[in-house]
C-alpha cells in the first residue's frame, strides 16, 4: 500500500501536503487581577502570572522572569480562576435528539458534536470526562487543533448488560446471540453489550484498546433508558470483578453507573473506585463508600427544567431521581464523601447550555467557595485516578506553578456570586486552554 500511495503520488494523482507547525503562543503576563486558585477559601490580590507554552511557568508578588517579547495582559481587576471541569459529559449525545441520533448520518453527529464541544470550551468548562460514547475521534482532532473544544477523557462505549441502561436497541434486533453480530449502536461505539465475565472483560480491553482513559459499565437502570426502572442491578459480582480487574491491569478504574443502593454495595465489594449518579443511596452505603474511601460522581438534578420532558418510565425515573438528589448531597456532606461534580445534560442543545446553571444547583447544599473546588481542583483530583492513562498528564483545576495553563477571567467575584458562571457570554472575558486563548479580553475593557 505505501508502494501504491508513492506511485501514485508520482503520477500527480496525490498531493503530497507538508503539515506546518501551528505558530508558537508567546508568553503571556497576566497582571491586575484578584486569583481564586482552586483551593483557597479567599480570593488573592497582588500577584503576577506567566504562562509559557501550555503550562504556568511562574506565579508570584514579583516580576516573574518574562522575556521582553511576552504579551501582557492586565485583567482589569476581574477574577482569575482555573477552568472548569465537568466530571460527567457526553460528547457525542450532549446537542443532537435520540431521533437524530438514531437516524442521522454518522458524518453529522460528528459534526455537530463538534459544534457542541467548542460551546462547551465557550461556557468556561476546559475539561470534561466523558462518560459513554464514541468520543475517541473528536478528542484527537480537538488534541491535534483541528477543532475546538475541551480536553476529553474517554471512557468510549458504556458497557452494559442486555436490558440495561444504554441497551436502546429496538426489539428487532432480538435474541442476541453471544458472540454474535454487533449492533447498530454497538458498530457505532455508543454502547456495548456484555453478558458474562469474558464478554465484560473483551469489551472493557477493546475500549482501553482505542484510548480509553478509564471504563463505564453500567450497573442497572437509568432515566435515559424508558425500558428499564433505577431499583434494577445488571451485572453480578463475578461479571463487574471482570471489569475492575481488566482496568486495573492497565492501571486505571471502573466509573460506575448505579442508583439503588444494592447496586453501589456490589460494585464497593469489588472494588470500584467511583460511582456515577448515586441518587437513591442510603445512610449505610454512604458510611460505606466514605470508608472505602471511594468517589461519588453526582449530578444536581432538580427538576424537568434539567431534564427536558419526559414521557412513560422515563419520567418516573427521573422523579425518583429529583427526590433522591435532595438526600443524596446531604449524605455525602455528613459523611465526607469525595464528591466531583458533573451535569450529564444530553439531547438537546438547550439543555446543554445549562452546564454553569447546574453547578449554581448545588447552592442548596454548598458554600460557593466549596462549589467552586468542586468544579475545579477537585474534580481534577479525580481526573488524576487514571494514574499512568491520563491523556494530559499535568495537574489540572489548580493555579499553581507548573499546572496546565487552563484560565478563565471573570467580570466579577464568583466567590461572592457564583450565578455570574451562569452566563458565560457576558461574564466570562477571557478563556484559556493549554496556554492558548479562545476568548480574549476586549480591547481596552
Amino acid at each position: 500500500m505505501a508502494g501504491m500511495g508513492a506511485s501514485l503520488a508520482t503520477l500527480g494523482f496525490v498531493r503530497r501536503v507538508e503539515a506546518e507547525p501551528e505558530p508558537a503562543t508567546p508568553p503571556i503576563i497576566f497582571t491586575n487581577f484578584r486569583l481564586f486558585d482552586g483551593r483557597s477559601a479567599s480570593l488573592r490580590v497582588g500577584l503576577r502570572l506567566l504562562v509559557e507554552g501550555d503550562r504556568i511557568k511562574a506565579i508570584d508578588s514579583g516580576e516573574v522572569g518574562a522575556p521582553e517579547s511576552a504579551r501582557v495582559i492586565d485583567c482589569g481587576g476581574r477574577t482569575l480562576m482555573p477552568g472548569m471541569i465537568d466530571a460527567h459529559w457526553h460528547t457525542i449525545f450532549a446537542g443532537l435528539s435520540v431521533s437524530s441520533l438514531l437516524s442521522a448520518d454518522i458524518g453529522y453527529i460528528f459534526l455537530a458534536a463538534s459544534a457542541e464541544a467548542e460551546r462547551t470550551l465557550m461556557r468556561g468548562f476546559t475539561t470534561v470526562r466523558d462518560l459513554g460514547g464514541p468520543s475517541f475521534a473528536l478528542k484527537q482532532a480537538i488534541d491535534d487543533g483541528l477543532a475546538r473544544g475541551p480536553r476529553i477523557y474517554p471512557c468510549g462505549a458504556m458497557i452494559t448488560t442486555t436490558g440495561g441502561h444504554g441497551d436502546l436497541r429496538p426489539l428487532s434486533e432480538l435474541p442476541r446471540r453471544p458472540g454474535g453480530p454487533l449492533s447498530f449502536l454497538e458498530q457505532k461505539g455508543a454502547a456495548n453489550i456484555a453478558d458474562s465475565a469474558d464478554e465484560v472483560r473483551l469489551r472493557v480491553r477493546e475500549q482501553l484498546l482505542q484510548g480509553a482513559s478509564q471504563i463505564k459499565l453500567v450497573g442497572g437502570g437509568g432515566v435515559s433508558s424508558p425500558r428499564t426502572t433505577l431499583d434494577m442491578l445488571t451485572f453480578s459480582e463475578l461479571e463487574m470483578r471482570a471489569g475492575v480487574e481488566a482496568a486495573a491491569d492497565r492501571n486505571t478504574y471502573i466509573a460506575l453507573h448505579a442508583y439503588p443502593p444494592v447496586a453501589i454495595r456490589r460494585a464497593l465489594a469489588v472494588g470500584v473506585q467511583c460511582i456515577e449518579h448515586g441518587h437513591l443511596m442510603d445512610e449505610e452505603t454512604a458510611k460505606l463508600m466514605a470508608d472505602k474511601g471511594v468517589w461519588l460522581s453526582t449530578q444536581p438534578f432538580l427538576s424537568e427544567e434539567d431534564t427536558g420532558r419526559l414521557t412513560g418510565q422515563s419520567r418516573l425515573n427521573a422523579l425518583q431521581m429529583f427526590a433522591g438528589t435532595n438526600t443524596l448531597y446531604p449524605l455525602a456532606k455528613e459523611h465526607k464523601i469525595k464528591t466531583a461534580f458533573g451535569s450529564d445534560l444530553l439531547f438537546s442543545s438547550d439543555l446543554a447550555t445549562r452546564q454553569g446553571v447546574m453547578l449554581t444547583h448545588l447552592r442548596r447544599w454548598y458554600e460557593n467557595v466549596d462549589i467552586l473546588r468542586m468544579a475545579t481542583s477537585v474534580n481534577g483530583e479525580l481526573l488524576a485516578l487514571s494514574g499512568p492513562r491520563n491523556p494530559y498528564p499535568g495537574k489540572l483545576g489548580v493555579v499553581e506553578k507548573d499546572a496546565l495553563a487552563d484560565l478563565l477571567v471573570v467580570n466579577g467575584d464568583p466567590i461572592a456570586d457564583i450565578a455570574l458562571l451562569e452566563k458565560p457570554d457576558t461574564n466570562l472575558a477571557m478563556i484559556m486552554k493549554g496556554g492558548r486563548i479562545y476568548k480574549d479580553i476586549p480591547k481596552g475593557g
